[in-house]
């Protein structure tokens, strides 16, 4: 009888009260180089299988205590030797006994007495079957696993991609915008110093010709040239707000694109988290649905940090439209005025930290584990993509070697800690 080249170590656990047919079966497989392993009974049967970890099981059906039917199904509904293939051996010819065994789980049947060579026949069907079927969920595994690799590489692509367009957006409009304001920013202050002028003038006429004319008294009580003087100044103040303001989130606009600082360099990272707030100003200011939301700003003594600072802003954008959706949405526990904290420090290994936290209704631990899974999402259908964390839990551990954090308690808020080295 040749040696099979299936049976190199590979184990086979024979279960059988009979001591001649595990003799028999003892031998003949040994011959063929199988490693064997004996069980008299289905209770030793169960034990022996944690211990010799074997790759096929044949199996007796008439045994005392448990037997062959139970001793199967207990093995199947183990995770751990679910996928062990069984035959039975039995006397039985009864169909409904072949159909039962089936039905719990096994593959084959053998009928005693045992043929050596349609017990060998039988094992290397199913061993070679069980190799295909490993070979196949491994090779279903690996597809699976590059098919979602190739799926958050194109999400990450697209959504850089659109990053970049933002990006350029918003640089063309800050400096399509800075031109113009620049112009009317710089003509103010002679505007103001000319207009003081003509008030000094009028009121040097005022004070020597307290008594003009009738048509000029009459024009004067048209204009209200009393209001006139003292608004005129008002205006000019509040225009140099106005053109402040627009130049602030201009400079606002060119921090947080940073086209210009692609590459990684050491930035002040406060000044990206300030562009970010000041940029998402207007939704802070609240509405009908939603209070006004506070920030307080805690900010520590950092240093200058290595990083990408447009990829860097774009993880605080999304945290913090994240916390502003929440407030808004949720609202806050015990009638609080929605609040977002933000503390930075220097923590013990040479790292800078960030914590946005917000004082919203929290969010469940169940699915704290999965915020930062791509297309993941809490927001109804419609109102969010579920790739803001996941891109920023990119940006952060790929891109910076460093950690990003959630944690939350329901009913007092939800923190989100960003840690990056410093180099």
């Amino acid at each position: 009888m040749s040696v099979n080249p299936m049976s190199a170590e590979k184990t086979i656990l024979v279960v059988d009260d009979t001591p001649s047919n595990l003799q028999v079966l003892f031998d003949v497989l040994s011959e063929q180089e199988y490693r064997v392993a004996i069980a008299k009974n289905g209770e030793i049967a169960l034990q022996r299988v944690r211990s010799s970890q074997p790759d096929l099981i044949l199996l007796d059906v008439m045994m005392p205590g448990i037997d062959g039917f139970e001793t199967c199904k207990r093995l199947k509904s183990n995770p751990d030797t679910h996928n062990i293939p069984i035959i039975f051996m039995t006397a039985l010819s009864d169909s409904v006994d072949k159909i039962k065994g089936l039905s719990l789980g096994a593959v084959d049947y053998i009928t005693k007495p045992i043929q050596c060579e349609e017990v060998l026949a039988r094992i290397q069907v199913h061993l070679q079957l069980r190799n295909a079927t490993r070979l196949m969920e491994e090779r279903t595994t690996e597809l699976n696993e590059a098919l979602e690799s190739l799926q958050q590489a194109k999400t990450h692509l697209v959504q850089g991609e659109k990053m970049s367009a933002l990006g350029h957006l918003m640089a063309g409009v800050a400096h399509e915008i800075n031109n113009p304001v620049n112009f009317i920013h710089a003509n103010l202050s002679p505007i103001k110093e000319y207009t003081e002028y003509l008030l000094d003038f009028v009121q040097l006429y005022q004070k020597h010709y307290p008594n003009p004319v009738v048509e000029i008294q009459t024009r004067a009580e048209e204009i209200d040239l009393e209001f006139l003087q003292s608004d005129l100044v008002k205006i000019l103040k509040s225009m140099k707000v106005g053109t402040d303001r627009i130049r602030e989130l201009v400079l606002s606009l060119r921090n947080f694109s940073r086209l210009d600082e692609t590459y990684c360099k050491a930035v002040d990272v406060h000044v990206g988290i300030d562009s970010t707030l000041l940029i998402l100003q207007h939704r802070l200011k609240g509405g009908r649905n939603c209070p006004e939301i506070q920030v307080i700003k805690d900010y520590g003594q950092l240093p200058r940090v290595e990083c990408y600072p447009s990829q860097l802003n774009q993880v605080f954008m999304n945290i913090l439209s994240n916390a502003i959706d929440a407030l808004e949405s949720s609202g806050v526990s015990n009638n609080q005025q929605p609040r977002i904290t933000i503390r930075t420090f220097v923590g013990s290994d040479d790292a800078i930290a960030i914590s946005i936290a917000d004082n919203g209704v929290g969010i469940p631990e169940s699915i704290i584990c999965q915020l930062f899974d791509a297309f993941f999402t809490t927001k109804p259908l419609g109102q969010g993509t579920g790739l803001g964390l996941s891109i920023s839990h990119q940006i952060i551990t790929e891109k910076h070697g460093g950690k990003i954090e959630c944690s939350s308690i329901m009913g007092q808020g939800t923190e989100f800690v960003i840690k990056i080295p410093v180099k």
